[in-house]
């Protein structure tokens, strides 16, 4: 299949990418993983693709404090093969389990993000952790300038291949805490056997007191639902609780009857979704305690297939 037909500009900066797409409209192109799929099925016709690929700034991880930064622009590669004990181990995790390694050393996390699949590892594993977007646009401030805003991954994930970034937004990187001793994720997920995407994800992330006991708790899924979603009850019947086998097996029949928007195609029924559901919490859970209770937060991707 062929997409249709479309002008082509590379951009040298944020600032130039800014101004093009909000004078002439059009599409970012980073990997293009996500959008160039779309076009050729023609259920997207941009007519500009404005090349991001270059611009400086884009691309990396630092850390600044508590708090890690990744580009846009960063790879799924560059994300697994992160060496630093505070990194969050879940974020690890579902990178490394996206795709194949074509896709994961192309494909970006700013285009995965933007692109909001409900099957995609990324947006469940940010809401999880408390991410924050941060995105820049040049709305009112004229050519050649730019101003940043910042939306919570909650809040970021709005429908089905839909999200709060605006027409004109560049979603320019992602900020995620780090995770010191007493705190633990992990990212759980049942694979889709040709793609690899998700049909079930699950993300938890957890902190334990002194005395063994969960201090707070968040539990993000995916690939079931239209959009990232938090299970507010899950964690909230984590709390001041041992994190221990009886506790996640409760969590988990509370995951179980949760009221989801629950989707059903061609690779697995709705029931089906349901059903692994509560198993993929209690893996989450699961790994997650036990990185929390360790201190560390190395991945160990065997607990999430």
């Amino acid at each position: 299949m062929y997409p249709p037909v479309f002008d082509y500009v590379r951009a040298g900066s944020i600032e130039e990418a800014l101004d093009l797409v909000n004078e002439r409209g059009g599409k970012f192109l980073a990997g293009g993983h996500s959008l160039l799929p779309v076009m050729k099925m023609r259920l997207a016709d941009p007519g500009l693709l404005v090349d991001i690929g270059r611009v400086d700034g884009l691309r990396g991880i630092s850390r600044k404090g508590e708090y890690y930064t990744v580009g846009a622009l960063t790879t799924h590669a560059e994300v697994a093969a992160v060496d630093d004990g505070g990194f969050p181990a879940a974020l690890l995790e579902a990178a490394g389990m996206i795709g194949d390694p074509q896709v994961r050393n192309r494909g970006t996390v700013g285009g995965n993000v933007a692109h909001a699949d409900p099957a995609s590892d990324l947006p469940p594993v940010f809401a999880a952790l408390g991410a924050t977007m941060v995105v820049a646009s040049n709305r009112g401030k004229g050519r050649g300038a730019m101003q940043t805003r910042e939306i919570a991954a909650t809040e970021f994930f709005t429908g089905l291949f839909e999200t709060a970034l605006a027409d004109d937004e560049l979603l320019v990187s992602v900020n995620v805490s780090a995770e010191g001793p007493g705190v633990g994720s992990a990212y759980a997920k049942l694979y889709n056997k040709a793609s690899r995407y998700a049909a079930v994800g699950v993300c938890a992330r957890l902190a334990v007191g002194a005395d063994g006991a969960c201090t707070s708790c968040t539990v993000a899924v995916g690939g079931l639902v239209p959009n990232a979603t938090v299970l507010t009850d899950v964690g909230a019947g984590m709390l001041g609780r041992p994190v221990d086998s009886q506790t996640i097996a409760a969590a988990a029949r509370v995951a179980a009857a949760a009221e989801l928007d629950v989707m059903s195609d061609i690779h697995a029924s709705a029931r089906y979704r349901r059903q692994m559901l509560p198993v993929f919490v209690a893996r989450a859970l699961t790994s997650a305690g036990e990185r929390s209770h360790l201190g560390a937060s190395g991945p160990d991707t065997g607990a999430s297939r």
